[in-house]
């Protein structure tokens, strides 16, 4: 499919896109590219998500963007149906993502993927050993967000990452 043969429109999620979100989401969980998360997850963070869907109203993508700090937020979850792959869904969704930081105020977006080559033609960049002021660590540690474990690099969360690659981009 190509977005030339059909019309694609981004749009925010609601709560009824949860069950297609997850069954976008849940065929990269098995084969080990995302990590596995319960619907009460979707339905917590439903507002921090975007989905793509064609002229009938079919989900064939998703992604989110959650606040992190004041100048930062993560790229989480962001699938694209198989069968869609390479028609520019991805790309339109990250667009659309970036667009909201801007709006948000943000500066940086983080994520955390097997999907190296994607991020890095959208301008993101491995980040090494990059970190954050100690004063915004000492804040950003204190939170229970596995994103924000896997951002600062935690121990604990080694454990728990799939051998992704921590990527940033400046906006």
């Amino acid at each position: 499919m190509t977005l030339t043969s059909t019309s694609i429109r981004v749009r925010r999620a609601r709560t009824s896109d949860v069950a297609a979100i997850q069954a976008l989401v849940d065929p990269l969980v098995q084969r080990r590219i995302l990590l596995g998360k319960d619907a009460v997850v979707f339905y917590e963070s439903v507002q921090e998500f975007r989905v793509a869907e064609t002229d009938d109203g079919t989900l064939v993508g998703c992604g989110a963007l959650h606040v992190m700090w004041r100048d930062l937020a993560e790229v989480r979850t962001l699938a694209v149906a198989d069968e869609w792959l390479h028609a520019g869904i991805g790309h339109a969704l990250l667009s659309r993502l970036e667009d909201d930081a801007r709006e948000l105020g943000l500066s940086r977006l983080f994520c955390l993927t097997f999907e190296v080559e994607f991020f890095s033609k959208h301008g993101f960049v491995d980040m090494g050993d990059e970190t954050v002021d100690p004063e915004v660590y000492a804040e950003l540690v204190r939170s229970h967000d596995e994103g924000v474990a896997e951002f600062l690099d935690l121990a604990r969360v080694k454990p728990n990452t799939l051998g992704n690659t921590r990527m940033l981009k400046h906006l």
